[in-house]
């Protein structure tokens, strides 16, 4: 009996001894696979792997349980698990594991976490030594400054709300207003819809994919659905942005690889009609280890700015911008150490009137990625009164501006996107979310905004998408300003200006409105309109009036002269042939004659205030041209059609007298058409910009 005891007693020890080998195996063999997914940039799984190597590694292997907390920590802090990377860390420094590295990391953590007294006490342990670490001396400052400036919320002005409609229980992120009335709102989600089976192993949700939203005539909006084309995949699509004109998109897109590390880049994709193609992959240097990510484009649509860790950086994640060419990107350029600090700098857009806003982690702030705003100037004397300014590209100067709380908060805070002109729109945060997970919220800061809207169209016609407008005020301003797809423009305009705007369009004449914008205490916005005169087709001077039978102009024909003597100022290289015509009743000779006279009468007319003889050309057409109904016309008058001549035939076939009359009103009118772009083309107009185009000759 004893001897079986003890034979019990050794099989029981030597059990003991197989599981203790073989949980020492099954941390070995965690560790092996957690290094294997980090590698690959999978810290969602590795940090699974290590945790599991962790805890079954014994309490008294002390150095080896704090070296493979340290690895969960690096795992956690890189995927937004900030409270489980805070844990981890303290776990490290309990085991005696944790170098400045891992205590600089704990101090940012405990920064995004709120916890600031935590943080100071961190960051004042490193300043013997990291003393020339920049990232060190923000943080401290941070830590320090983040409860005082968080009590002057109430200056802030923000007004922040989060968008439940957008919202799911996965992270949604990077907002992007679209359409000429920002109407459309783009984002991307890791939700449920998304497509793929798989989760990622990166943050253990789906790959995200680029999600929408349209909002109808009462401002409603519709229920996100993703992109109904080919540029969602399997793959992650992300952070978008979109050219002035909305045909082109930039996105980020990172393929999934399960032998090599993903490296994020920038691709493009086109809209034909309301289908966005499979995006492209856009080259932006040669380099194909460094990550590409983050687009924006300039609100001139010349550049695009974008976020990448590549060399010649200040380190971390820089924002970088290349110019856009009809030849591809060219001439890349850091923004300098104004905007970029050896943290992280992500996430660039613009709001329209010029300001960058951008998000950092190494910039004081109050944790995590705050939204910083990066002001233009013109040189850098300017810039020098409040930043110091970019070492590597002499052609940005900014000044550099923390919006405060609460647009910004401990957490990450950053995508902003604007609706229009005004100081309202969209951002993401993963504040209070616990899972470290992005939503979208609505800010809105009060300003008075003053803007001008403006029309560009032909006369008697439609919008003219190919247009451009002209401004220049007495401040400086100088634009060129390209409109939208219904002919429109905006622009924001400052009080005690004035401003000078000159639309043109190929093929037309120019037209030039004038503003004074006065001061005002709310919002108000101006509009302008830019008529166009053909230079190829006749053109309808409105409500011109004769005597009965008579060539003797009326007195309310005084205005639509003015107008007419304008546009000639405005396009002093144009001669015209002023023309006036009659309807079918009487004789030829008669209305010749009478036409005739009505002409000449506008032509002395234009000649007495100031046109010069030898650019008009008065004739009398009688009833010999009948007028060519033109679409715009069918609109008024429903029972024409396009291109119907008002000839007598054509009148008396109508069955309706009213109807008859309005015809021979439409043929009773006076008109011009331009017969030369060249006149005196020895003197250059003082009217116009250096660089606006001069009207082709008709025919051309």
């Amino acid at each position: 009996m004893r001897y079986i005891g003890s034979m019990r007693n050794a099989y029981t020890i030597l059990y003991t001894l197989c599981c203790l080998l073989l949980v020492g195996c099954g941390a070995d063999m965690a560790v092996k696979k957690g290094d294997k997914f980090f590698a690959l940039g999978e810290y969602y799984d590795a940090a699974n792997q290590y945790k599991k190597a962790y805890s079954q590694t014994k309490s008294k292997e002390r150095s080896l349980r704090g070296q493979r907390a340290l690895k969960v920590a690096d795992c956690y802090r890189r995927i937004n698990y900030t409270q489980k990377a805070i844990a981890a860390y303290n776990n490290a420094i309990r085991y005696k594991q944790a170098d400045s590295t891992a205590l600089f990391h704990l101090g940012r953590l405990q920064l995004k976490n709120g916890s600031y007294k935590d943080a100071e006490k961190t960051f004042t342990l490193l300043q013997d030594s990291m003393a020339k670490n920049l990232l060190v001396k923000n943080g401290l400052e941070s830590a320090r400054m983040a409860p005082i400036w968080k009590k002057e919320a109430e200056y802030s002005g923000y007004t922040i709300k989060k968008q439940e409609l957008f919202n799911s229980r996965r992270a949604e992120y990077s907002p992007a207003l679209s359409g000429d009335d920002s109407d459309q709102l783009y984002f991307s989600s890791t939700r449920n819809q998304a497509q793929g089976d798989e989760l990622s192993g990166i943050t253990g949700t789906k790959n995200a994919d680029i999600f929408f939203s349209q909002k109808d005539d009462k401002g409603k909006w519709s229920k996100p659905e993703p992109i109904e084309s080919e540029l969602n995949t399997e793959n992650d699509e992300g952070a978008c942005c979109f050219t002035p004109d909305f045909k082109t998109m930039y996105l980020t897109v990172c393929k999934t690889d399960p032998q090599y590390p993903r490296y994020a880049q920038i691709a493009t994709s086109n809209r034909s009609d309301a289908s966005w193609s499979k995006a492209t992959p856009l080259e932006l240097t040669k380099d194909t280890l460094s990550t590409y990510a983050h687009p924006a484009v300039s609100p001139d649509g010349m550049w695009l700015y974008f976020v990448s860790d590549m060399p010649g950086g200040f380190g971390g994640y820089d924002i970088w911008r290349i110019q856009l060419t009809a030849h591809g990107p060219v001439g890349l350029e850091n923004l300098g150490e104004t905007i970029n600090t050896p943290g992280n700098e992500m996430f660039p857009t613009f709001r329209p009137n010029g300001d960058l806003y951008f998000s950092s982690d190494g910039h004081p702030g109050f944790g995590g990625l705050d939204i910083f705003i990066a002001h233009p100037v013109e040189d850098e004397e300017q810039a020098k009164g409040d930043a110091p300014t970019s070492s590597l590209s002499s052609k940005n100067y900014y000044t550099l501006e923390h919006p405060g709380f609460p647009l910004n908060s401990q957490s990450d805070d950053f995508g902003m996107t604007f609706e229009g002109l005004h100081n309202r729109g969209y951002f993401c945060s993963n504040r209070g979310d616990a899972r470290g997970w992005d939503h979208i919220y609505s800010f809105e800061k009060h300003e008075v905004v003053q803007t001008v809207k403006g029309w560009v169209y032909e006369k008697d016609g439609y919008e003219l998408p190919e247009g451009l407008v002209y401004m220049v005020g007495n401040d400086g301003t100088n634009k060129k300003i390209s409109v939208k797809g219904d002919g429109s423009f905006t622009e924001m305009i400052q009080p005690g200006v004035d401003y000078v705007f000159l639309g043109t369009c190929k093929g037309y004449l120019n037209h030039k409105e004038e503003l004074r914008v006065e001061p005002v205490l709310e919002s108000e916005e101006y509009v302008l309109q830019f008529p166009l005169a053909s230079i190829t087709a006749p053109v309808l001077i409105d409500n011109i009036f004769y005597d009965f039978d008579k060539a003797t102009l009326r007195p309310e024909s005084t205005e639509a002269l003015d107008k007419l003597i304008d546009l000639l100022n405005e396009n002093p290289n144009v001669t015209i042939e002023l023309s006036a015509h009659t309807d079918y009743r009487g004789s030829a000779a008669y209305n010749e004659r009478l036409s005739q006279r009505r002409a000449e009468s506008v032509v002395n007319y234009l000649i007495e205030h100031g046109i010069a003889q030898d650019r008009l050309s008065p004739v009398g057409y009688g009833k010999q041209k009948p007028k060519i109904v033109k679409r715009k016309l069918t609109e008024t008058y429903t029972w024409l059609k396009e291109g119907d001549v008002l000839t007598e035939e054509f009148i008396k076939a109508l069955d309706d007298e009213e109807k008859q009359e309005i015809c021979n009103q439409l043929n009773r009118r006076t008109e011009f058409i331009v017969l030369r772009t060249t006149y005196g083309m020895d003197l250059k107009s003082a009217s116009a910009p250096a660089d606006a185009p001069t009207p082709t000759e008709p025919g051309n």
